[in-house]
This record gives structure tokens, sequence and C-alpha cells, in this order.
């Protein structure tokens, strides 16, 4: 049983667990119409139950909680909703800085500060099924807040939902996008081609940069060597691969274990011989 400590609006709520004294925050449709504090209340079956004992990168939940409106609450309430529907379980204690979040990108559209993310594109590429997802909130803030958002707060938002679905942190999510952007520009400098940004290998490429970056940061490490095929097989690709490799490891502040070395090469390859394009 909980105790309602204060109604947000008719669809949210902050309650108290009876049993443990702990708070909580409930959203759902209809959640708290009609309610008041100091009442009992039971948790409905489509409600979604929060606890305020997070803490997250934009601070603690709780803070949020009193700093940010209701309906930014709602609508990353709904945003992993949907994400709940393709994914399976996610984490909801991203809620919080999402809507964080939400809410600063509102302030700022409302003040004609929209900003640019030059990772974008390839966030809607890296995160292709949490950005189809993160595009839900297009309409909910149109509706709501009479508030048109474009394709770079959309890219922050797909962000979430990945750290929703794995662990890993929203700066974590930026700074392996940033990786990517990064390893696909200098490969692109060393060519003096433009690699095709439609094309299959640059796909593979931009994802085999993406977990390259990830075993680097949690330390797992590949057990087929082919280091010695690939630089004898396409010595240039690994060469420039090396050169990648390190600079990823600076960017990360952590080592890049040599045997990425070869498979990165490989991907290389491919869009260095297959499907690059002239400018």
């Amino acid at each position: 049983m909980y105790k309602i400590k204060k109604v947000l609006n008719h669809n949210s709520m902050l309650v108290i667990n009876k049993d443990n004294n702990k708070e909580y925050l409930v959203v759902g449709k209809g959640a708290a119409f009609g309610k008041k504090s100091g009442e009992d209340v039971e948790i409905r079956s489509g409600d979604t139950l929060y606890s305020l004992q997070e803490v997250t990168e934009r601070g603690d939940a709780m803070e949020i909680v009193q700093t940010v409106p209701p309906v930014c609450l709602e609508l990353a309430n709904e945003v992993l909703n949907k994400a709940e529907t393709v994914f399976g379980q996610v984490d909801r204690s991203i809620l919080f800085p999402m809507a964080d979040h939400i809410e600063f990108a509102v302030k700022r559209i409302k003040k004609h500060e929209q900003i640019s993310n030059p990772l974008t594109d390839d966030i809607r590429v890296l995160f292709y099924k949490e950005y189809k997802v993160a595009q839900c909130i297009i309409p909910m803030l149109l509706e709501r807040l009479g508030v048109e958002i474009d394709e770079h707060e959309v890219g922050y938002i797909a962000l979430h939902i990945h750290s929703a679905i794995n662990d890993e942190k929203v700066s974590q999510s930026m700074q392996i996008a940033r990786v990517v952007r990064d390893c696909i520009s200098l490969v692109e400098q060393k060519t003096q081609k433009k690699i095709d940004i439609m094309s299959l290998s640059y796909n593979r490429l931009m994802n085999h940069v993406r977990y390259m970056a990830a075993r680097a940061i949690s330390g797992e490490k590949l057990k087929l060597n082919m280091n010695d095929y690939m630089e004898v097989k396409f010595p240039e690709e690994f060469k420039m691969a090396a050169i990648v490799c390190d600079e990823i490891g600076r960017s990360l502040k952590c080592k890049i274990d040599k045997v990425e070395i070869g498979y990165l090469a490989m991907h290389i390859s491919r869009v260095t011989n297959d499907e690059i394009t002239n400018d």
C-alpha cells in the first residue's frame, strides 16, 4: 500500500511506500485523477512506479522531479513505453535524465536556440532502432506543448533510449558516436575519398567501430587474431587501422587491444576497395 505525498497532475503523483517509507513517482494516464495528498492508494496495473532513490548523470531523481514539469515526465514515460514494445525490458531509471533533457530542449526551442549536432547522422545509423523509437516524441511534443523538435533533438532522445536498453551511460554512447565519426573522417582523409554513407560496408564499419570502442571500455578481448593475414593481404589498410586504433585509444583514454587492428583493417578494406565514391 502507498500513501500519496503530492499530486503533480492528473497523470502523475509522488507516493510513499508504507512498508519501507521510501518515495516513488507514479506515472500513467489518469493515475492521479481525483486523488488527494494523504490518501492511501494502490498502484494500477497500467501505471509505472519509479524509485526516487536513483542518482543519474543529470542529478538525483528527487531533484529532477521537483524541477521538471510533470508533462515532461509523462512524455519520457511514453517514450519508454514505446521502447519497451520494441526492445522488451528497458531500464526505466533513464526516465529522469530523459525528462530533464526534454524540458531543456523545449526551453531552447521556445527561445529559438535549437542546437546542431554533427553526430546526428552517425547516431541515426549506429542506433537505428533507437532513433526510430525516439521519433515518437515529435507528434507528442507538438500536440501537448506546441513545440516542433528537429532531427538533432531526436538524436539525443535516441541516446537516452540506447542507454535504457544497454548498460551504457548517455555520455558514453555520445563518446562512442564521436569516436565512430572520427574514425570515418580519418579513413576519408587518408584515402582522400568520401565514403558512401548509404553503403552496406559503411554501415558495417560504423557498427564494428562502435563495438570495438565498447570492448575497449569493458576490457573484453577478441579471441581470433587476424593481424598477420591482414598485414600481408592489405598492408595499407592495416597501417590505417593501426593509426585509427591509436586515435580511438587516445580518445577513449584506454588501450585498444592489438588484435582489433586486423578486424578493423578488414572493414576498412571493404569500404576503400568496394564502395567508395569520389567527391
